[in-house]
């Protein structure tokens, strides 16, 4: 497979995940408010994302049953499908029968990013996996945008059909590239005894290597201090009496804007610089971009400092998402890819959630400045201690390999 031809095919499946994704997460509130449903209603539209926390569990499974071409063509149908079923149900119908569909429809995408992770990991060769991560950030950005605008507008002139509709052929699209996939034979057979127990069980297996828990300590020190600070800028918009439509526009509009081109910037750099020169620098400058946040919570021009805060944040946060999940991506055996990285990914999603939490108890108890300074002093030292630990060496030896490359100028 040309190198173009499989960024072209990652483009298209990252993009088929942050489609629905949108939709869940932007368009779908707004719309079940808008049909009468309660406030408690809608916050349990979480739920139905429970399987991308534990999608772990099935890695192995989709790991070694099968090819990669074999899980995603199904799968990326399903979702097609899915869509096309969802015009049966409108909103003002059965509630329940709404959140099954939907709750289908994250199994399939959690399931077939699993696949499409660990195609990644065995297509995409050490110099490749910067550009490749800017792709991945990028395509499911692309997806969220239009998933929660471009559906909701729709919605809004058209209907709820016509918008499902518009959904299943965006996600028709990307089941194309996916015929033409050419997947490299495994470096090695899976053991003619390997049982179903092995496999359900085969995520604590990779939990449990050498180095993993080191390393799982260094990304999750990485995003915290981050996590912890920008999770809670919402609410501070409100308290310092921005309205709804100033906050979907520095945040939702511009600020995801901002974080595509973060994407593509942070994916060429990665391509282009050492791993300890992009995970140093777009760390510091991923906590140093909560400066104008700081500025505006101790009352320094607030509407400018948000505005500049949001820019900054959402862009240097994005060129840091790319080069952490780089450095996942080194960390994942080739043979192993699906159940690594998705192990890897679950822990930072749990460990997101923790930053979050401990950010809303800190800004509870000490208020927004101490918050945001707490936060971004948490990032610095995140950033440091990553880079000085991987200095030093890994006993994960692809993840040394990779961070021992003085450039990755060639793709």
């Amino acid at each position: 497979m040309s190198t173009r031809r499989m960024f072209l095919l990652l483009a298209a499946l990252y993009f088929a995940q942050g489609l629905p994704y949108g939709f869940f997460t932007q368009a779908l509130p707004v719309l079940m408010r808008e049909q009468g449903h309660s406030l408690t209603a809608i916050s349990s539209v979480s739920l139905l994302f429970i399987p991308w926390a534990v999608k772990f569990l099935w890695a192995p499974w989709v790991d070694h049953r099968g090819s990669r071409r074999d899980w995603l063509l199904p799968l990326q149908v399903a979702g097609v499908l899915l869509a096309l079923g969802l015009t049966a149900l409108p909103l003002d119908g059965s509630f329940a029968a709404l959140f099954i569909a939907l709750f289908l429809f994250n199994c399939v995408a959690a399931t077939q990013d699993i696949a499409t992770d660990g195609l990644a990991v065995r297509l995409l060769t050490a110099p490749q996996r910067g550009l490749g991560n800017g792709i991945q950030v990028g395509g499911y950005r692309i997806g969220m945008i239009l998933g929660g605008g471009l559906l909701l507008w729709l919605y809004a002139i058209a209907g709820w059909a016509t918008m499902l509709l518009t959904m299943a052929g965006l996600l028709a699209l990307t089941v194309i590239p996916v015929l033409f996939i050419r997947e490299p034979l495994p470096l090695t057979a899976i053991p003619a005894d390997t049982t179903r127990r092995d496999l359900l069980l085969g995520w604590w297996t990779r939990l449990r290597r050498p180095g993993l828990a080191g390393f799982i300590g260094l990304i999750a020190a990485y995003k915290f201090g981050d996590t912890m600070a920008s999770a809670h800028i919402g609410p501070m918009m409100v308290d310092l009496g921005l309205t709804k439509t100033d906050i979907a526009l520095i945040k939702g509009t511009v600020g995801s804007l901002m974080a595509l081109a973060g994407a593509a910037l942070g994916g060429v750099l990665a391509w282009r610089l050492p791993r300890r020169t992009t995970l140093y620098l777009f760390g510091l400058l991923q906590a140093v971009s909560i400066t104008p946040y700081l500025l505006a919570a101790l009352g320094v021009a607030p509407l400018a400092m948000l505005w500049t805060g949001s820019l900054l944040e959402s862009f240097f946060g994005a060129m840091a998402t790319v080069a952490l999940f780089t450095l996942m991506m080194d960390a994942a055996d080739p043979e192993h890819g699906g159940t690594d990285y998705t192990l890897l990914a679950c822990i930072i999603v749990l460990v997101m959630g923790s930053a979050v939490f401990a950010g809303g108890l800190v800004g509870d108890h000490l208020g927004y400045v101490a918050l945001l300074a707490l936060g971004m002093a948490v990032s610095v030292i995140g950033c440091l201690w990553l880079v000085w630990a991987l200095d030093r060496g890994s006993p994960l030896t692809r993840l040394n390999q990779a961070w021992a490359m003085p450039k990755t100028l060639t793709p």
